[in-house]
């Protein structure tokens, strides 16, 4: 999987289409103005084969705990913008530094169930980087294949009881990781836009 496809689907502007954990339900989602907006950011290495940073949460957070997830967090005050938001979560959980990520650009906003809607913004950093996890939010940082994560193969729908109701929601399997709920969601979102770049 190069990166020229991801380098072409961010050079020209995207036609809104909000995305979100609603899509496989039935019922609307929350109006925007009524979630908290939040950023995260999908890392990918400049290689042959690309990969892709996830995180996963440590089992005592009060949300997500335990969950994979991209780099992230709701946004400051200070923040200049929800690409500065993305950056500074990125260098406080795993030391990433901020002018190591080439930013692309950004994918459509996901409206998540527990009450944000987030923002992904791309960026393409070097690999091998030395990362390092900040223990009292992320338990473990580690790699997919760019491929493998994007390939509509792997995305695979599963439904489990959530707030008294049957919920659906997409999950991706790597290895000894599952990615599920809005992390598979925003992945899966990526994937249908790259396929419409030829």
């Amino acid at each position: 999987m190069p990166l020229d496809r991801v380098r072409a689907l961010l050079a020209q502007p995207l036609i809104p289409n909000p995305q979100g954990d609603w899509d496989l339900g039935r019922d609307p989602p929350p109006p925007a103005d009524r979630l908290t907006p939040a950023a995260v950011l999908m890392a990918i290495s400049n290689e042959a084969d690309p990969q892709l940073l996830l995180t996963r949460r440590t089992a005592h957070l009060k949300r997500h705990a335990g969950q994979v997830a991209f780099p992230g967090g709701r946004q400051d005050e200070g923040d200049a913008g929800l690409i500065a938001t993305a950056l500074r979560e990125a260098e406080e959980e795993v030391a990433m530094p901020a002018d190591v990520v080439e930013v692309l650009g950004t994918l459509d906003p996901y409206r998540t169930g527990t009450g944000f809607i987030v923002t992904p913004v791309v960026g393409v950093v070097p690999p091998g980087l030395e990362l390092r996890a900040d223990p009292g939010e992320v338990d473990t940082l580690f790699h997919v294949p760019l491929a493998h994560v994007i390939d509509p193969a792997n995305h695979v729908q599963e439904s489990a009881m959530w707030q008294g109701r049957q919920r659906q929601y997409w999950t991706i399997r790597h290895d000894r990781f599952h990615i599920w709920g809005a992390t598979a969601g925003m992945i899966v979102a990526f994937s249908q836009r790259l396929a419409a770049v030829r």
